[in-house]
């Protein structure tokens, strides 16, 4: 059962570093925190000297949910009004009707 938790371990926490990278959003919480519960299970069912594997998989997974959490919470998307395009747009409307009204 251990192979099996940390063979999904490592899969989780490749899919969770990826989705961090990307501009995903909360939906890459979904792989971090899956990464998580299977280096827990990893980790608890592993003997003393086969615990270094899962506690490095463990503290990948606690730092890209970290680092997820610090993206939504810090990073604020803000839209502002281009007012030069704006001008520009106003400007080629009344060229426009100028070459309209040249017809």
């Amino acid at each position: 059962m251990r192979k099996f938790y940390l063979i999904a371990a490592y899969v989780f926490a490749i899919l969770s570093i990826a989705m961090t990278i990307l501009p995903m959003g909360t939906i890459a919480l979904l792989p971090a925190l899956l990464t998580l519960i299977f280096s827990t299970l990893a980790f608890v069912n592993s003997t003393e000297l086969q615990k270094f594997v899962p506690r490095i998989v463990l503290i990948i997974a606690v730092l890209t949910t970290l680092v997820i959490l610090g993206k939504v919470v810090l990073v604020k998307d803000k839209v502002q009004n281009d007012t030069l395009f704006e001008q520009k747009k106003e400007e080629n409307k009344k060229e426009n009707l100028k070459d309209l009204e040249g017809l």
